[in-house]
């Protein structure tokens, strides 16, 4: 076998195992029971954040208000997680309609909602979504999480405690 085939061939087995392992993970989350918890319905502003919550930063409020004044209707922030990304598992942000599925968890500060799928949320309990100005980029990111052991430095993905 080449060489080139061969670290092909490698490659594909460890990614293919790896991409399996993350499924389990978020199937074994899926039916534990930890996702059936009933979530809060608006996170706190104080100064020690709630860890059960998913909290937004003042300048993801604003940037969202922003957002909502250019929009006919009322447009909400969804956060999920999927695998992928360079570490395991990935951030995923979407501006959807005001509509939410049965199992979605609302997390509210000062009108601007933030909704999470039940799935997600065990990977997002104490997280903070901020909204960053870079000079390559500005985007939704989540800052901090708990539930996050390291992730690469696009702040997109990371790979989660166990």
């Amino acid at each position: 076998m080449a060489p080139r085939t061969l670290i092909l061939h490698r490659l594909t087995a460890h990614f293919a195992g790896r991409i399996r392992q993350n499924q389990r993970l978020l199937s074994s989350h899926f039916y534990s029971s930890t996702a059936l918890e009933e979530a809060p319905s608006s996170s706190s502003s104080s100064s020690s954040p709630n860890l059960d919550g998913v909290h937004m930063t003042d300048t993801c409020v604003q940037k969202m208000k922003q957002l909502q004044a250019s929009e006919a209707q009322e447009k909400l922030l969804r956060l999920s997680v999927e695998t992928g990304g360079c570490s395991g598992f990935q951030y995923v942000f979407d501006l959807v309609d005001d509509k939410t599925n049965p199992d979605d968890r609302v997390f509210e500060k000062e009108g601007v909602k933030l909704v999470v799928d039940n799935i997600s949320y065990d990977f997002l309990k104490g997280a903070t979504v901020d909204y960053v100005e870079e000079l390559i980029r500005s985007a939704f990111q989540v800052t901090e999480n708990p539930s996050a052991v390291q992730g690469c430095s696009c702040k997109s993905s990371f790979m989660v405690k166990l």
